[in-house]
């Protein structure tokens, strides 16, 4: 029988995990571990250590701080979910994290695991990128617009750990998906925002990385209402297609999301 030897330690402060991922480059941060272990068990991957930071309750809170909503990164999605904070300040962001997986996920799975692999199909980019979001590390912070880089890729370095999540509060804010009916991840995901600084609008599912659309953040701008982006397509030629749904039926569907999300932002 073949097996594949790691090492667990569990943290016992943050000091201590990003100590001990500099002494082991390869080493893995297990966080809700939702991705993580279903792809070591599919032996897609094998780091030599998992360094599990899921009980540090400094990571792990929800807290209003002035003009923003900050979560920790070890915050579950069910506590995102739940939290009356959440639903008074960003209900579009509650709405989210309770559409993620199955109950089981979301009592597990953690808003900077989400973030941190970046999935292409995840939720919590699109909320993110949507609503302008800043991102601390242990290191230093970083704008959601420079975070996102690639499929499972992000501006991340060897080392560097996702603390907690800076979401600015939106005057109006709306997402929805079109979910896959057995992952329950998003086919297609739009996340709209009318904001201090303009319209945002942040689709995932649709490509490699969750992506802006430009076009129909200019028309919200003039005009916070579906029909503004009813007309509003995206190219197709970088979508995904698989057995699933096509290249072109994802943009369709980028269309119609971004619709629902605006009417739902309207009427919260």
């Amino acid at each position: 029988m073949i097996t594949y030897p790691f090492e667990y330690t569990r943290a016992q402060s943050l000091d201590e995990a990003v100590a001990l991922a500099a002494a082991e480059p390869d080493a893995k941060i297990l966080a809700g571990g939702q991705t993580l272990i279903p792809t070591m068990k599919q032996r897609l991957a094998a780091p030599p250590r998992l360094i599990d930071i899921s009980r540090l309750s400094q990571l792990s809170f929800i807290r209003r701080d002035g003009d923003a909503l900050v979560i920790g990164a070890t915050t579950r999605h069910a506590d995102v979910a739940s939290s009356a904070d959440v639903m008074e300040a960003i209900p579009a962001l509650a709405l989210l994290a309770g559409e993620i997986g199955d109950p089981a996920v979301r009592h597990l799975g953690t808003i900077g695991g989400s973030l941190a692999n970046n999935d292409p199909a995840a939720d919590y980019p699109a909320a993110a990128l949507g609503l302008g979001a800043t991102l601390t590390t242990n290191k230093r912070s970083l704008a959601a617009d420079d975070f996102f880089t690639g499929m499972f890729s992000t501006a991340l370095e060897e080392g560097e750990i996702l603390t907690e999540i800076s979401f600015p509060l939106a005057e109006k804010a709306g997402y929805c998906k079109f979910p896959n009916p057995a992952s329950r991840y998003a086919m297609v995901g739009v996340f709209v925002a009318k904001t201090k600084v303009g319209a945002r609008v942040a689709v995932t599912g649709a490509g490699s990385c969750v992506f802006r659309v430009p076009r129909m953040e200019a028309a919200l701008n003039a005009d916070f209402t579906s029909e503004a982006v009813a007309g509003i397509s995206v190219p197709a030629d970088d979508l995904n297609s698989d057995l699933h749904g096509s290249a072109e039926y994802r943009a369709h569907l980028v269309t119609v999301m971004a619709k629902r999300a605006v009417e739902a932002a309207n009427r919260t």
